[in-house]
């Protein structure tokens, strides 16, 4: 029987490449993004490509009734999800005192409680059948505070230490939590988040939104844990647990100075 991969935040970067993974691999796919265009267009390549079934679901994730839906459609129909891959998200770059709050909000609402009520949905079936993978897209910025990005950095931490603790009372379940904390690519996030402008990105050459995909799809098929794609990745994000903290928040604040 084949199985099925439900994937988030998937019109664009890491998710486009998350959903090409799954689908090279004949997993049937459920799509979910708020363009029903994108989706529609991207399920349709992957349907004449590798002769599997695409389900669209166009949805705004920011909406816990809507994150709810997805659940409920997806059970009338009989269909279970043996890998989820929590990859919607974005981000503000901008001091906290200036920030729109109602941006801010729906950050907190995507970027975290859809993250967790779709885990925690999803998750028990999972269980119940004895296997199943579970991908949440953090970043290396869950590793220190981030000023500029304040909000953003905070709920990338409640990202990565939630897949953590989730694990570790998994084991022995026959389901994996895997974590992954990219560093800045190239995949649409620095425009939505405005922050083309950064140290941190402009004029350097990033890792492609397929090459981080890869090694993530990779690592989650291993059972990985919390993974980082890139060398000198791992070190800014170890560095950071042994600096002191105010060490960290003047480096980071100048890395994301525009």
């Amino acid at each position: 029987m084949k199985k099925t991969a439900l994937v988030t935040g998937a019109s664009l970067g890491f998710g486009v490449e998350f959903a090409r993974n799954f689908a090279k691999d004949g997993i049937h796919l459920v799509l979910v993004a708020r363009s029903a265009d994108k989706l529609n267009a991207l399920a349709e390549e992957l349907r004449q490509q590798y002769q599997i079934e695409v389900l669209v679901m166009a949805k705004d994730l920011s909406k816990m009734d809507e994150v709810q839906s997805i659940y409920d459609t997806l059970q009338s129909k009989g269909i279970h999800i043996d890998y989820l891959v929590n990859n919607a998200g974005f981000g503000d770059f901008a001091h906290f005192i200036n920030a729109d709050y109602a941006k801010l909000e729906n950050m907190i609402d995507l970027n975290i409680k859809s993250l967790t009520k779709l885990s925690h949905l999803f998750v028990k079936p999972m269980v119940a059948k004895g296997a199943g993978k579970i991908m949440n897209v953090a970043s290396t910025a869950a590793f220190q505070p981030g000023p500029t990005m304040a909000v953003y950095f905070a709920t990338k931490a409640y990202v990565l230490f939630l897949g953590e603790a989730i694990g570790n009372e998994l084991e022995g379940t026959g389901v994996t939590i895997t974590t992954l904390c990219p560093g800045a690519s190239e995949t649409g996030f620095q425009s939505a988040a405005d922050l083309h402008e950064s140290k941190l990105v402009k004029g350097k050459k990033l890792p492609t939104a397929k090459e981080v995909a890869d090694y993530g799809y990779q690592q989650m098929m291993k059972g990985g844990h919390t993974v980082i794609p890139g060398f000198m990745n791992w070190m800014n994000a170890q560095a950071s647990r042994f600096l002191p903290r105010q060490w960290v928040l003047k480096a980071v604040r100048m890395v994301q100075e525009k």
